[in-house]
């Protein structure tokens, strides 16, 4: 299996970068975690939309979804129709992507599309939001997508070969009012779970990141910084 970063900027897209976006490739089949502002360009250039088994949404915040306005319209000029896997509960922003574009799939139980197992857990943030987890080829991907926590949320992660994980602030920065992880916390997470890699992301542009990566590698040491265009293999 193996992962490639379209974009990992938190919040809004840094000078040619993008939001959330992550493409899981495995045996000649891909799916999309995310589809934040400038993803759809950068997945482009490494395939067509169509031959995506599934979009997965972990939550309905733009900076994570903002691209599928884009998609949208793709959809609707080729004459495609796209699986998209998102939270349940719904969201206003679902509204503006009514249409028969889309094939919705809601996280509930264990999923199989095309070779990968897919399994939700909610984790904690302002509105609805779940962490994945990526099975396929006898290997484990686990992205949090946006949190502060979650219930079992451990459990979930534990013995995965690569965590994604949410530490967007430092620990002087972090408070108990912020919607995401530190780095330190999403290290003390991949130590807690005995997860073999952590690549932290969702840093916003202009963060310290030298910093972040050196907070959650003092928990972690197996820790490295998510960039723009980063391909990893589990």
């Amino acid at each position: 299996m193996n992962l490639h970063i379209l974009g990992c900027d938190g919040t809004y897209p840094g000078p040619e970068g993008a939001t959330s976006g992550y493409l899981v490739s495995h045996g000649g089949r891909h799916l999309l975690l995310d589809c934040g502002s400038g993803v759809m360009s950068r997945l482009l250039a490494k395939l067509k939309p169509e031959d995506l088994s599934a979009i997965c949404l972990t939550h309905w915040h733009n900076d994570h979804v903002a691209d599928m306005l884009a998609m949208k319209y793709y959809c609707q000029i080729q004459k495609k129709r796209l699986r998209v896997m998102i939270p349940k509960e719904g969201h206003e922003l679902q509204d503006f992507l009514a249409g028969d574009e889309f094939e919705y799939l809601e996280y509930d139980q264990k999923t199989e599309i095309d070779g990968f197992v897919i399994e939700a857990l909610r984790v904690w943030h302002p509105i609805p939001a779940y962490a994945m987890k990526i099975t396929a080829g006898g290997k484990t991907l686990i992205y949090t997508g946006d949190l502060v926590g979650g219930e079992g949320l451990t459990l979930f992660c534990r013995g995965a070969d690569l965590l994604l994980c949410d530490g967007a602030f430092t620990k002087a920065e972090w408070n108990h009012h912020l919607p995401h992880f530190s780095a330190s916390q999403a290290g003390q997470l991949a130590t807690a779970a005995q997860v073999k890699k952590l690549v932290i992301t969702h840093a916003q542009p202009g963060r310290d990141k030298a910093l972040l990566l050196k907070e959650a590698k003092e928990q972690f040491e197996n820790t490295i910084q998510a960039e723009n265009g980063l391909s990893l293999s589990l």
